[in-house]
């Protein structure tokens, strides 16, 4: 079993990416943020106590993140059909990261490798902004909660990658240019995984 984060700041392209490389690696792709979405849309209890922290642009307690992908990790490996994961928006603290690799070695299986997209933060607000036109996301909109959102990943999640580089897990990957050119730099750092 493979297992991948994909890891950066918001707006780094981590979505467009690990679209593009779960087909090409058979690897079921699990989106934290899209998940949240889901529940948030179907106004679940945890979708609504998910909606008060997002539409902040801060961060959704563990418990809640963690509850939920255990239960998706559980539901893949019980159906099979993938080589793996590629987890995207998650983890987003090193308590996160700790339970993550905590509730797969339970399952028999552990993070291979985080490939961490570098992208500057003018890129990546003007990036959003233009996302913005249209995800119909308000945190998408406004130039204030993008900020912030940059400033919870450099406080909070950047010392991810620092967690996962004490087990030589990490792979820096420049996120900005052309698409297709930032996949091929993800796929060869996978490809020397497998």
């Amino acid at each position: 079993m493979l297992n991948i984060i994909l890891f950066g700041p918001p707006g780094s392209g981590k979505g467009t990416q690990a679209t593009r490389l779960k087909d090409r690696f058979c690897l079921k792709h699990l989106s934290t943020g899209d998940m949240l979405r889901e529940e948030k849309s179907n106004g679940t209890e945890l979708g609504l106590e998910a909606k008060r922290f997002m539409d902040a642009g801060e961060l959704v307690p563990d418990h809640v993140v963690i509850g939920m992908i255990a239960v998706r990790v559980d539901e893949v490996l019980n159906k099979g059909g993938f080589d793996g994961f590629i987890f995207d928006g998650f983890p987003r603290t090193v308590a996160q990261a700790e339970a993550l690799d905590k509730m797969l070695s339970e399952r028999e299986t552990a993070i291979d490798q985080v490939l961490a997209l570098k992208v500057g933060e003018e890129e990546l607000v003007k990036r959003i902004l233009l996302r913005g036109e249209t995800s119909g996301r308000a945190d998408d909109r406004d130039e204030s909660i993008i900020r912030n959102r940059v400033v919870q990943y450099e406080e909070k999640t950047a010392a991810v990658a620092n967690y996962y580089a004490q087990f030589d897990k990490v792979t820096y990957v420049e996120g900005e240019g052309g698409i297709d050119e930032i996949t091929e730099a993800l796929a060869a750092g996978i490809d020397a995984l497998v």
